[in-house]
């Protein structure tokens, strides 16, 4: 068996044979890795020596489809469907029939030899023909499905009609728009209960409009099960379809006004005092303050059910428009009466045959109620952040655990002998292991992207820009089978042009704006992609400074949200002072003297950066003081073309310590620091406020230049 046909195979089934890393070298993955990962992908191959038959095999399966299993038409291009047909069908009569999504029909028929033929080709000694099936130049935006019949064969295919750009966000008439960011589990007012909610987010919004802002990011916000795994990183959600009841602001549930008893529960001093200790303790406990809050809300869920009324045919709308949330709370209640992820239920609940038996009725009747009352605070935020022009940014995490609901209920589209990662970078010198099953590309198009779509459906009906994580994962993603090491891992590609119409499409039906992760190594086809289809990028200053050239910073594109850092990176003054490099000293992440090399480059890029900054006139003073060079970047930002720039709260007071540090997981309290200020104290700090006005006036002059 030869490489090359080992090669072939692995390119039929997607799998990225070699590719080039951080530094430009190609790297080629094993042919242990390689066979691994067609196995994972359900090629018939147990050992090299049955290669070449699965490659003539899968040369077979691919063209002995009439049609592929979607097809993209986008808007302005011919509207036509590809077909493969064997030759001795050239002379059958066809007839197709397409039925759109609001169900209208529209009927073809005639003669495969009529057909605009494209080519021809032979396999495995049957002579094949492609040709093109014209539809309708009218056809609405939106997944429609054609079927065939032709000499006594059917096929089937979804048919996605897009437009070629996603829907463009210009609130109140402003481009140029500028808004902070601040996970919500680290926003907290005076009021809060240890952590923030959803009407701490609302505060947040009002106070950023009334500095002139325009947007508000936040972390995923997506429903967790800290209780039995305690992972908290809001990346590695039990579901990317349901949301966190940890954020439920409890007193604007509607019940409360009426339920005595949940009123006294709350006042109880128990309680009282338990919130005291929550607001005192610098680390968010996930599982302490949801204990507390779910005495209250279980409270509030039984008052609910114990009665009849409008209220209960609000609730019985809500489980229609959302048919999978019933089974959501029940995977929930079944859960904690097994007091165990679902991998270790008995095999009969792990295929989801659950009878009202399994699980107590109460737990399933709070998860379900908890899940309606999340829909409505988060309704009427979006609602007054519209009526503000205001705009939530939101991040659509990459993956969900492999031991949550998502991949219980829906087992076939994922693979759960694999995970998600990254291959060896400068940072990650062993490559990453993200542990989250990744999707099955092909199961992911036989399904209609039926989950890709829901998921995108349930974050774009409240947010009006969405941040797309790792949007590398529309193209390839680099998959680590069990068993083998981060470096071992292999890229897996997926279907591109159908990921970013999926995506295109939910933008415009929500009229909500879509922003790629492309930071990192990433081929050149996803920014391309990006760039056709009308997805922002990413611009991040920490990424962008360079040791030679005249301007020590690539020029900020027109296409990008702007910022000096994110989530996943050291803070603007630990980055300045190099603290972060001590970090990754103290972890074991860095040796001596690539520590010292680190830190000699570092002073290079301050030296030229204040020194360019002083330049162009936007720092007043030759000086390395954090705070005065952050003001200036920011207003550097602020100026630039970019339609987005986004402020880290936390820089503004020179926080130091990051919210996660990548790598590590009990080493550090990722995910559950606090912010040092309360809303009601920074809002007044004298430093936020000037920056935050400062960046504003800003970006009113960047609109008065365009």
């Amino acid at each position: 068996m030869s490489t090359a046909t080992l090669n072939n195979l692995a390119r039929l089934h997607g799998i990225q044979s070699s590719y080039v890393d951080v530094i430009g070298r190609r790297q080629t993955a094993s042919p242990e890795s390689i066979l691994r990962g067609l196995q994972l992908l359900g090629a018939p191959v147990r050992e090299l020596d049955d290669v070449p038959a699965a490659f003539r095999q899968r040369r077979q399966e691919l063209w002995g489809r009439p049609m592929e299993p979607v097809c993209v038409i986008w808007e302005g291009n011919p509207p036509a469907v590809e077909l493969r047909i064997g030759a001795a069908d050239d002379d059958a009569a066809f007839s197709a029939r397409l039925m759109l999504e609001d169900g209208e029909t529209r009927e073809y028929s005639g003669r495969l030899a009529d057909l605009p033929q494209r080519r021809t080709a032979e396999v495995e000694g049957t002579s094949f023909l492609v040709k093109r099936l014209c539809l309708d130049e009218s056809l609405p935006w939106g997944y429609h499905r054609l079927s065939l019949e032709y000499g006594g064969r059917t096929a089937e295919t979804m048919v996605m009609v897009a437009p070629k750009e996603s829907y463009q966000v210009e609130p109140g008439g402003r481009h140029f728009l500028w808004g902070v960011f601040l996970p919500l589990y680290a926003l907290h007012r005076e009021s809060s209960w240890g952590a923030g909610d959803f009407s701490d987010l609302e505060a947040l919004m009002q106070w950023v409009a009334g500095q002139g802002g325009s947007l508000v990011a936040t972390l995923p916000l997506l429903a967790s099960q800290t209780d039995l795994n305690g992972d908290p990183s809001p990346y590695s959600p039990t579901s990317r379809l349901f949301w966190n009841e940890f954020y439920l602001d409890l007193a604007r549930v509607p019940e409360f006004a009426h339920c005595p008893a949940a009123q006294a529960l709350m006042e109880a001093a128990d309680i009282q005092a338990h919130w005291e200790d929550l607001r005192r303790e610098p680390l968010v406990d996930y599982r302490r303050q949801a204990g507390a809050k779910r005495r209250i809300l279980t409270v509030l869920a039984e008052s609910f059910f114990a009665s009849e009324g409008p209220r209960r045919e609000a609730l019985d709308r809500y489980c229609r428009e959302h048919p999978l949330a019933e089974d959501y709370a029940r995977y929930r209640a079944v859960g904690e009466r097994q007091n165990a992820p679902w991998p270790a239920w008995p095999e009969r609940l792990q295929r989801g045959e659950i009878t009202p038996g399994d699980y107590d009725q109460q737990v399933y009747h709070y998860h379900l109620y908890a899940q309606w009352q999340i829909e409505q605070q988060l309704g009427e935020m979006t609602e007054h952040a519209r009526r503000s022009n205001l705009i939530w940014y939101l991040d659509f995490p990459l993956g969900v655990s492999g031991d949550g609901f998502d991949v219980w209920r829906q087992p076939e589209i994922f693979v759960r002998e694999a995970a998600g990662g990254a291959p060896p970078d400068s940072f990650f010198t062993k490559g990453q292991n993200w542990g989250f099953p990744p999707m099955h590309p092909e199961r992911l198009r036989q399904q209609g992207y039926d989950y890709l779509i829901a998921s995108l459906r349930r974050h774009l009906r409240y947010a009006r820009l969405l941040r797309i994580d790792h949007v590398m994962s529309m193209h390839r993603l680099f998959w680590v089978p069990q068993g083998f090491d981060a470096i071992d891992g292999v890229y897996v590609r997926y279907p591109r042009e159908e990921m970013f119409a999926v995506l295109v499409l939910e933008s415009h039906r929500h009229q909500a704006q879509v922003v790629g992760e492309n930071l990192g190594t990433v081929p050149e086809a996803v920014n391309q992609a990006m760039m056709r289809h009308g997805v922002q990028d990413m611009y991040v200053l920490q990424y962008e400074q360079n040791e030679s050239g005249a301007i020590p910073l690539r020029p900020v594109p027109s296409t990008a949200v702007s910022s000096l850092n994110t989530h996943d990176m050291p803070q603007f003054a630990a980055h300045w002072t190099g603290l972060d490099i001590d970090a990754r000293v103290e972890l074991g992440l860095l040796g001596g003297e690539e520590a010292c090399r680190l830190r000699d480059e570092r002073a290079v890029l301050r030296r030229r950066l204040v020194d360019w900054l002083c330049g162009v006139g936007l720092l007043e003073e030759n000086t390395l003081d954090p705070l005065e060079v952050l003001e200036a970047c920011l207003a550097w930002l602020g100026r630039s073309q970019a339609p987005v720039v986004l402020v880290n709260l936390e820089d503004l007071w020179q926080e130091t310590r990051p919210q996660n540090t990548p790598g590590t997981f009990l080493e550090r309290p990722n995910w559950r620091r606090k912010a040092r200020y309360s809303l009601e104290q920074f809002e007044n700090l004298p430093d936020v406020v000037r920056i935050l006005r400062r960046v504003d006036q800003s970006r009113r002059r960047a609109a008065e230049e365009e």
